[in-house]
């Protein structure tokens, strides 16, 4: 977790709760899915058919799966944990409803954005993506010299010029429509300590 508030985490984790709520999802992937935060969230909506935590690091899958199955949704068929990467095509996962992409697309190496976005968005293509990620601009109220990241293991952390031309690069690329929003205490220069886009399958993208 970032050097931000420990409520600031928890806040993303309930605002993408609550919008994959209201969208009516039923099958969710969560996309680099750590510990199981997200999906703790959402083990408890009857809403959810099936749910998929798909992450890399067999440590933090440990972690999920102990902090997950004492849960009673955490029955087979509904909540399944596979270790693998997004940044790869992955059979049986494309066609969902929705994912998540909850603070992890900073730990990409920037050379494999390629890769990720062609096995999410072209590969995997749920209805919906919902992706969050540190806004570089907002670190200074940190008490952070320029350049610095808020975990050592960000690869990058872009601010919100160079966000908004990703994200809209990639819903041009692959047929989806993508709006963009924010989390966290709002500053009238630097605007909100987490960047937002959720992307939609077809239609034109909406600027900010």
């Amino acid at each position: 977790m970032d050097i931000a508030a420990p409520d600031l985490h928890q806040q993303r984790l309930q605002r993408v709760a609550d919008l994959l709520k209201a969208c009516g999802a039923r099958r969710v992937l969560d996309l680099g899915s750590g510990s199981g935060g997200l999906l703790q969230y959402l083990l408890p909506e009857p809403q959810y058919e099936r749910l998929v935590g798909l992450e890399l690091s067999g440590e933090l899958l440990a972690q999920a799966k102990l902090r997950l199955s004492s849960h009673p949704g955490a029955v087979p068929g509904r909540l399944t944990l596979i270790c693998g990467s997004y940044a790869e095509p992955q059979p049986g996962l494309s066609g969902f409803d929705a994912a998540a992409m909850v603070e992890t697309i900073e730990h990409v190496p920037p050379e494999s954005l390629s890769r990720v976005e062609r096995a999410v968005f072209g590969w995997m293509r749920p209805e919906r993506v919902l992706l969050t990620t540190p806004n570089h601009e907002y670190n200074a109220l940190y008490d952070m010299v320029p350049g610095e990241f808020r975990d050592p293991d960000h690869r990058f952390e872009w601010d919100r010029a160079r966000f908004r031309q990703w994200v809209q690069g990639v819903a041009r690329r692959n047929g989806y429509r993508v709006s963009l929003s924010g989390i966290g205490d709002w500053h009238p220069d630097l605007g909100q300590p987490t960047q937002m886009a959720v992307f939609t399958r077809g239609g034109e993208t909406r600027p900010r």
